[in-house]
C-alpha cells in the first residue's frame, strides 16, 4: 500500500544508509522498524496511584448489608435531613 509520510531528514538519511549497507530497499528497512516498534507492548501510564487500602482484605465487607439507597443517603447525610 502506498502512503506519504513526513520523516525527519536525519532519520531518513540514516534509514537510506542502512538500506544501502544491507542491500535492501528503503521500504524494507522502514517496515522492519515499524514491526519492531509495534511488537513491543504499549507503554503503561507513568503515574500509579499509591495503594492506600486499609483493613483485612479477607474480612467481610462492612457495607454489604446496606442497600444502594441506604448507602447513598449515608454518603449525602440525608438521614438527619428527614
Amino acid at each position: 500500500m502506498k502512503t506519504t509520510l513526513n520523516i525527519d531528514d536525519d532519520l531518513l538519511a540514516r534509514a537510506r544508509r542502512r538500506a544501502r549497507e544491507t542491500g535492501r530497499p528503503l521500504r524494507a528497512v522502514v517496515e522492519e522498524g515499524l514491526r519492531r516498534v509495534l511488537a513491543r507492548p504499549a507503554p503503561g501510564s507513568r503515574y500509579r496511584l499509591p495503594d492506600l487500602r486499609a483493613g483485612d482484605p479477607a474480612a467481610p465487607d462492612p457495607l454489604e448489608r446496606y442497600s444502594w439507597p441506604e448507602l447513598r443517603d449515608a454518603i449525602h447525610d440525608r438521614s438527619s435531613a428527614e
